[in-house]
């Protein structure tokens, strides 16, 4: 597919913290694409770090807003999906797909959930089935190694091997369309892969790059709108695992030694670096 007209992407706004929209504008916009935001919640801070943050639930603007970009005639050529606020609104997203992605249109999720082996705040299995059925109308799902886990109903653990990591995209793509990216194969020594798969095509990748020994929140954000960012100007998914990975890799170098801040990655200082990326891969 070329470049994109215009893009949706559907997350929560943590008015500070360096994570879901507060990335996905400027990093999806930063590749010439028309971006714009459906808020699942605003958050005063994202969750991780932060205590007695404020939270309000959007639930019930998402059918008025649709109503309104129906009788407008709003539509577009992707729609990508991070952190949903509740379980209610998976329902309300499925008929925003239904009605307002064009009808060669792509849909992208990121089954925002969870992470080391545990679920955000306010998750549960319930939500994670109901994601899974959210998944299923993806071309594209990136899951984490956690997220994947719940959606299967496996154990988590730290380490999976590379056999381990296959098997599990394999099972994925059951709830894709198309392609599973997921994150967070570790079997390599000092690097990070992402495994690529396509069932149309019946083919399996790993995408390497440096691993950093360095934990942040809002990384998973990054990743996933950069792939979003590189697929919808025409790189391969592979390909777009690939720039990506390096240019999470450089947000995170660009915040390594300032330890206040503690609560996301400096991507904005990233960004310049994303054209040169975008020419190499």
């Amino acid at each position: 597919m070329n470049k994109a007209t215009k893009i949706l992407t559907i997350q929560d706004i943590s008015c500070f913290g360096q994570c879901s929209i507060t990335v996905a504008l400027p990093v999806v916009s930063a590749f010439g694409i028309e971006t714009a935001i459906l808020p699942s919640a605003v958050l005063s801070t994202h969750t991780s770090g932060f205590t007695d943050f404020t939270v309000r639930d959007l639930t019930e603007d998402l059918p008025e807003i649709k109503k309104h970009w129906e009788k407008e005639g709003i539509d577009f050529d992707a729609i990508y999906t991070g952190f949903i606020a509740s379980i209610e609104q998976l329902d309300y997203i499925k008929d925003i797909i239904d009605s307002r992605l064009k009808p060669e249109g792509l849909v992208f999720v990121d089954p925002a959930m969870a992470d080391h082996g545990e679920f955000y705040n306010g998750f549960d299995q319930e939500f994670a089935d109901k994601m899974g059925e959210l998944c299923k109308l993806g071309d594209y799902i990136l899951p984490n190694t956690t997220e994947a886990c719940y959606i299967l109903h496996k154990p988590w653990k730290e380490e999976f091997t590379k056999e381990e990591m296959l098997e599990m995209a394999n099972e994925l793509s059951e709830f894709t369309k198309r392609y599973v990216i997921l994150k967070g194969d570790t079997h390599k020594e000092n690097e990070l892969g992402m495994i690529v798969l396509d069932k149309q095509e019946n083919t399996c990748e790993i995408v390497y790059n440096e691993r950093i020994d360095y934990v942040s929140h809002g990384t998973g954000d990054v990743f996933a709108s950069a792939f979003v960012g590189s697929t919808m100007v025409g790189k391969t998914p592979t390909a777009a695992a690939k720039v990506a990975g390096e240019f999470t890799k450089k947000a995170i170098e660009k915040t390594i030694g300032d330890e206040n801040h503690w609560y996301g990655v400096k991507f904005e200082q990233a960004i310049p670096e994303l054209y040169s990326l975008l020419d190499s891969i």
